[in-house]
């Protein structure tokens, strides 16, 4: 099942449980706009090549539309739309005020040199300006983007805006962007975690982890090695992690510290001497007690469900379990922190970023992240609120939660009108 499909299908069943108007329930699953671009751009070697930019804004009930820019070789229009309708309920499920939306470009930033990606972040750019905002739709770093791609976008919608900070975050801290923000998505995961392991009874220190990093070549990810850091620092055992490189092993814990620095010199991960190398298609059933995957959609599925020995499961990536996995994994106990809960960490100190911008006004780095330890506790309680008022589990509580605030809000604007 594709990623669209299975948020359709997330979401008509957190609308059944909600008992939502049939015009209401169809009205929100509509995307507010769709945008599809060709980028064209002169290689370095002065060859033309041209890409194409897609960007969903699904909602803007609650707000402004938030959501990343990705570029990757498998972006397509079905893959965009199902992750920006995910930011809608995302976004809600934090308490933040914006929608959803979500970008990307069918590149491999790897084939890329450094020109090259800022010349093609500046077409695309250009294509879209006049269709993003700083009260319109905010985008943010996403699977092979960062800071440095956000500064390009923030530079050439200026040249038609003037200076717009505010437009973009997930920026270099020199253009304005927030402290805390790199380690957010990751730290936000450690949050989420330390929430659901405390209903019961347990904490992080002690605790088997096996996690499925996304690394590029210069040794860091946005979300799985940050997560894989600050776990270890808890005193949680990494006894397994996989990169695009490969994937390695150590029972009595891999030394997080000496591999990120290990990555930085070497981008092959089965060369680190702290573990043993194995085959990547076994990590995510490697004996453990927590299973976090950080890295693409639908790993976790209905042909490797029933062999996935964690207890618990957190989503850092989105849309890591196809439904069927689900259900497969509910029926053995296994506790799955969803998608639009565990990673809301970034999308939540974008939120803490944007604002900053917008007033001004700088936090210091221990604000920004007790602010977000509040949001996402608070969230957790309001998830778990939803699951006992309708009586699901945590996927279904965090998205009866989401939909029901969007759909108060779609409300009280008068939709019909």
């Amino acid at each position: 099942m594709n990623a669209l499909a299975a948020t359709n299908r997330n979401f008509r069943h957190a609308a059944r449980i909600l008992g939502l108007d049939e015009k209401l329930e169809k009205s929100l699953l509509i995307p507010f706009r769709e945008i599809k671009v060709e980028c064209t751009i002169p290689k370095d070697d002065g060859t033309l090549v041209s890409y194409v930019g897609f960007r969903v804004q699904h909602d803007n009930a609650r707000g402004p539309m938030k959501g990343g820019i990705r570029y990757h070789p498998e972006v397509d229009p079905d893959e965009v739309n199902a992750l920006a309708q995910l930011m809608t309920w995302k976004t809600a499920v934090a308490n933040i005020p914006y929608g959803g939306a979500k970008g990307g470009i069918g590149c491999n930033p790897r084939d890329l040199s450094i020109s090259e990606l800022e010349r093609l972040t500046r077409v695309f750019t250009q294509r879209i300006h006049d269709l993003i905002g700083i009260h319109r739709d905010v985008p943010a770093p996403d699977m092979g983007t960062n800071a440095q791609t956000m500064a390009w976008i923030l530079d050439e919608y200026s040249k038609f805006h003037g200076h717009s900070p505010a437009v973009v975050t997930g920026k270099p801290i020199d253009l304005g962007g927030s402290l805390g923000r790199e380690s957010a998505t990751g730290l936000g995961v450690v949050f989420a975690t330390e929430a659901v392991l405390a209903e019961y009874g347990k904490s992080i220190s002690g605790l088997k982890f096996v996690i499925q990093l996304y690394l590029n070549s210069q040794g860091f990810g946005n979300v799985g090695s940050w997560a894989a850091k600050l776990i270890h620092d808890r005193g949680g055992h990494i006894v397994a992690v996989s990169d695009i490189s490969g994937a390695i092993r150590n029972t009595s814990g891999i030394d997080i510290p000496a591999l990120l620095k290990h990555k930085e010199s070497n981008a092959n991960m089965k060369e680190f001497q702290g573990a043993e190398s194995m085959d990547p298609n076994d990590l995510l059933l490697h004996e453990c007690d927590v299973l976090i995957p950080c890295a693409l959609g639908g790993v976790i599925n209905k042909d490797n469900a029933a062999d996935i020995k964690a207890k618990f499961i957190i989503e850092a990536a989105n849309h890591p379990t196809d439904p069927e996995a689900d259900e497969i994994l509910c029926k053995k106990g296994v506790v799955i922190l969803p998608d639009i809960y565990a990673n809301a960490g970034g999308v939540t100190v974008s939120y803490f970023e944007w604002v900053q911008n917008i007033q001004g006004f700088m936090w210091e780095e221990e604000k920004v992240n007790c602010e977000l330890k509040r949001y996402m506790k608070k969230a957790f309680v309001d998830i778990k609120s939803m699951c006992q008022a309708h009586d699901c589990n945590l996927r279904m509580g965090a998205f009866t939660l989401g939909v029901n605030r969007v759909a108060r809000a779609t409300l009280l604007r008068g939709w019909e009108a």
